[in-house]
């Protein structure tokens, strides 16, 4: 009986203190964006090829990237100009065709909070009004990289807010433009990036030469077979709905199943377009959708930062193949949340624990929670080698 009074206890705690990368107002409850993107019934109802278009809702990425293989690009350019909201969030259709189709669906919207994001330069992979609103966005070329990277966002992130002012290398924007800076030697400013990761990972202590230990990185050979070095291309995906500040939301698992549901086809559009397989860097909240995910995606690591839990208790509980590693630094206020599961509150096991055997990633000079992709960390510098391919 006692026992139960202390996980009552800290399960309620767990519900005060859970929270993401940016509010610590209580925030309501939100209703998750879910289903096929907006004008599909439109889409759907289109007959100008004489045969019904493939249902976003139901068509995997694979019949979509066939669909679009088929076509011409006359037939290609029509359907952009068609149905931009369709085709620019549509996991399976190329690229660079989702890429102007967002241009379109965002000039349509005649909204300045979005305006930045039609900029010619930016490479919009997905763009979702509804609600709060929801964003991806590609750093780097992402149909000649020769490895994909993803950062999963956690609390108060939405397309509304992409754009914020925020402090440096945080943010998914931010954090995805210091990766992709890092993979290639340059600070996110342009500049060389100390402490970038050159040749192989940063160990975190004295631990054998080619070899991998729980809660260390080494800089000995990859895996026979395996690719490393080449092009890295980072997408900031901001495609769930987060929650908003401190509450139930951010400490049940209802918003992070809906996400995992829309990475996971998210991550099949990548595959279905030929792109490598990714490695996910999950932050907060975002590593509970990734742990959520985590059996239906092809990732080849799965990395988890400040994280309150990914609803498991073990690496292996996720059921994926995918390398699991972990970091949390020394002053995130993560540290503080109770690592338990009650009543379905609270995200369980620390993925930083030795008990829950997840690759330990060094973060000892990480500053507070959004601190991992700050240039000259040793996380950011294990970052680029985990998605370039080094770190085994």
């Amino acid at each position: 009986m006692r026992r139960f009074g202390r996980t009552l206890v800290t399960a309620a705690l767990a519900v005060a203190v859970v929270g993401g990368t940016a509010g610590w107002a209580s925030g309501g409850s939100q209703s998750a964006v879910t289903g096929p993107p907006p004008g599909a019934v439109a889409w759907r109802a289109d007959t100008a090829y004489g045969r019904a278009l493939p249902d976003p809702a139901t068509a995997t990425p694979s019949e979509l990237a066939r669909f679009f293989a088929g076509l011409d690009d006359t037939q290609r350019a029509a359907l952009v100009r068609s149905h931009p909201l369709v085709v620019g969030n549509l996991d399976g259709a190329p690229p660079a065709l989702r890429y102007e189709a967002n241009r379109l669906a965002v000039a349509a919207t005649g909204e300045a909070r979005y305006a930045s994001l039609a900029a010619p330069d930016r490479r919009i992979l997905a763009f979702d009004p509804r609600g709060r609103g929801q964003v991806a966005e590609v750093f780097g070329e992402l149909e000649h990289a020769a490895h994909v990277a993803v950062i999963v966002p956690g609390n108060d992130n939405d397309a509304t807010s992409y754009d914020s002012r925020r402090a440096p290398h945080t943010g998914p924007a931010g954090m995805a433009r210091a990766l992709h800076a890092a993979t290639v030697g340059a600070a996110s400013d342009g500049t060389a990036a100390e402490g970038a990761a050159t040749g192989g990972p940063v160990t975190d202590g004295p631990v054998a030469q080619g070899s991998v230990t729980q809660g260390s990185v080494t800089d000995g050979p990859v895996a026979q077979g395996s690719v490393t070095g080449g092009p890295v291309a980072v997408v900031a995906w901001t495609g769930y709905t987060t929650p908003v500040g401190v509450g139930l939301d951010a400490a049940d698992g209802r918003l992070a199943a809906a996400g995992a549901t829309r990475l996971a086809r998210f991550t099949a559009g990548l595959d279905a377009v030929g792109a490598p397989d990714p490695v996910l860097f999950c932050h907060s909240y975002g590593s509970v959708v990734c742990g959520l995910a985590a059996r239906h995606t092809d990732a080849t690591d799965l990395v988890a930062l400040g994280s309150p839990g990914m609803r498991a208790d073990t690496a292996e509980a996720l059921r994926t193949g995918a390398r699991v590693w972990a970091a949390r630094g020394p002053s995130d206020w993560i540290a503080d949340v109770p690592n338990v599961r009650f009543a379905g509150l609270g995200h369980g096991a620390d993925p930083t624990s030795a008990a829950f055997g997840a690759r330990r990633v060094p973060a000892a000079d990480v500053r507070g929670h959004a601190g991992y992709f700050t240039p000259g960390t040793q996380s950011l510098a294990v970052f680029a080698a985990i998605a370039k391919g080094e770190a085994r």
